[in-house]
């Protein structure tokens, strides 16, 4: 059998699993096992539990549970309505005024949560109602949320960052660092479009508030200091080489507990919530990680990676072609898989073709995301749509159509990032230099 009929086969076969309704990770962990049993003499059982091992018994993913929890703890905690009450009264004379509160509020959160369902359950539930009772227009209220919860998925620290640099061997402490200015810039394109379409439609905007003294906006802002602090504590630790993302993990951890202390939400029943909730998400995205590692290693076996790695080598495209050709075909296969399922599911067999074509492997982490980012707004398997659809009740094609303007905002940020690769690189690069 050659290898474009086992790669069509393959494909097939995991299709139909998923389909079957299977969980990712068994249908990964199935696939595999049967390559290795059908077209390998290695000892099926041997191999997986090598492998397995392998693919799990790594310290840097010893730092994903950590931030899970982190993010499980302040999803608990009043952080949204402060951050709220704080960023509202400086907003009122911005056009598009409490919109951007969604978007500001969403960049916040995500660089604590490192979740973009949790960015956008937690933000939404806060800020929906209020943008509802103001009278602010209800697409550009969902299509901010939606838009915006994607940041978690960019913005340090992120837990798809993390899933990619153990798959592909690369620094996490690079990956969550490169993260930071893409993150910032798809806020700002975002707030931009906003400002736009408020000066555009100022007759579907409702009254500006009543002005607030400039002593209690300051006075508001205090709320806001709890959250600076603990960005800084993870974020500046990192960046600064005074702990790896492991450790910076553990202060997040310790941070949170003390602010949720604090604020009075941690009780009993909301630390085993959390830890409880935490738990299960980490083992799942793990049990992903061993199940794509299993049919990483049967693929290497029949050496498909290589002969395509070679054959879009003896294409002849360029950087610019390949990349073009990977948004689109990671863009059609968000429609169907989440985030981490995309990642560790074709890294493995695109990593030769980016190497190959001189791309550096820390950019391409943040060119990944962000085009991963977009899965999360786009049907049937859009997570924040799904989130959405709960908080608003409104038909998931219905939602879909709301973001459809910050899904073309984040194709700009895609090329943004493509023209410009510094703004991935600079970063990483003076952290690299201290």
């Amino acid at each position: 059998m050659d290898l474009a009929t086992t790669s069509l086969l393959l494909s097939v076969f995991v299709l139909l699993l998923l389909a079957a309704g299977l969980w990712v990770a068994l249908a990964l962990t199935a696939v595999g096992l049967a390559t290795i049993f059908l077209m390998v003499s290695a000892p099926p059982g041997a191999v997986m539990a090598t492998t397995v091992w392998g693919a799990v018994n790594s310290w840097d993913l010893a730092a994903l549970p950590m931030f899970i929890w982190m993010g499980e703890i302040l999803f608990r905690t009043r952080l949204a309505e402060d951050m709220f009450a704080g960023l509202a009264p400086w907003m009122r004379r911005m056009p598009g005024r409490l919109l951007h509160v969604n978007i500001l509020g969403c960049a916040i959160f995500a660089a604590v949560s490192g979740s973009s369902a949790a960015t956008t359950a937690t933000i939404g539930r806060m800020s929906l109602p209020e943008l509802r009772r103001r009278g602010y227009d209800e697409k550009m209220a969902i299509g901010t949320l939606a838009g915006s919860g994607t940041l978690g998925l960019l913005i340090p620290p992120s837990i798809i960052l993390i899933v990619y640099g153990a798959a592909t061997e690369q620094s996490i402490a690079r990956l969550f660092i490169a993260g930071v200015v893409p993150g910032a810039m798809l806020a700002t394109l975002f707030m931009g479009y906003t400002v736009i379409w408020s000066l555009i439609n100022r007759h579907r905007m409702p009254e500006p508030d009543a002005r607030v003294p400039y002593l209690q906006r300051l006075w508001q802002t205090r709320r806001l200091f709890p959250i600076i602090a603990l960005i800084a504590g993870v974020i500046g630790s990192i960046y600064g080489g005074f702990a790896s993302p492991t450790e910076a993990a553990v202060v997040g951890v310790m941070l949170s507990l003390t602010l949720s202390g604090f604020t009075g939400t941690l009780n009993r029943a909301s630390f085993v919530d959390a830890l409880r909730q935490a738990t299960r998400t980490s083992c799942m995205i793990v049990l992903i990680l061993a199940g794509a590692a299993v049919l990483t290693v049967a693929m290497g076996y029949t050496g498909i990676p290589r002969e395509l790695a070679a054959y879009i080598g003896s294409l002849g495209l360029s950087p610019f072609a390949l990349l073009a050709a990977l948004t689109l075909f990671f863009a059609v296969l968000g429609c169907f898989l989440d985030g981490i399922s995309i990642v560790v599911l074709t890294t493995s067999v695109i990593l030769p073709m980016i190497e190959a074509a001189g791309l550096d492997i820390i950019w391409f982490g943040i060119y990944l995301v962000l085009v991963v980012e977009m899965s999360q707004i786009t049907p049937p398997v859009g997570f924040n749509l799904f989130v959405l659809q709960g908080l608003t009740g409104h038909n998931i094609l219905r939602v879909a159509q709301m973001t459809l303007p910050f899904f073309c905002l984040m194709i700009v940020a895609v090329g943004l990032i493509v023209a410009f690769p510094q703004l991935a690189l600079w970063l990483p690069q003076t952290m690299l230099a201290r």
